[in-house]
């Protein structure tokens, strides 16, 4: 389990990643949209595999129907499609914008 210092170590980690493109005073236009991705992610990790699986199983299903599903398997009402999570984010910093796009548009409710 991952207690809250691992947390904020975490989204400053990301802080530093960002030091780069944006100021300072831009940090908080940035870190809170990721904090709550980042929450998103934790949600939804003990169930990631088998959302893609199942995805991937029922890719030819009407959508809606398949959305349902997924949030069934996910046990939320929401899931992500997506093959990333945010470790797989950061494995790939070369193309972590793209990556990071595809991400945030495979949540789905």
């Amino acid at each position: 389990m991952i207690n809250f210092q691992d947390k904020v170590s975490f989204i400053w980690s990301i802080a530093e990643v960002l030091r780069g493109p944006y100021k300072p005073e831009d940090y908080g236009k940035i870190i809170l949209p990721l904090a709550v991705l980042r929450r998103f992610d934790c949600v939804l990790e003990s169930t990631k595999e088998e959302v893609l699986a199942k995805a991937e199983q029922f890719a030819a299903m009407n959508e809606d129907a398949r959305e349902q599903i997924l949030n069934r398997v996910s046990k939320q009402n929401f899931h992500n499609a997506s093959k990333y999570d945010f470790n797989k984010l950061l494995t790939d910093s070369d193309n972590i914008a793209d990556n990071l796009r595809d991400y945030m548009n495979q949540f789905h409710n």
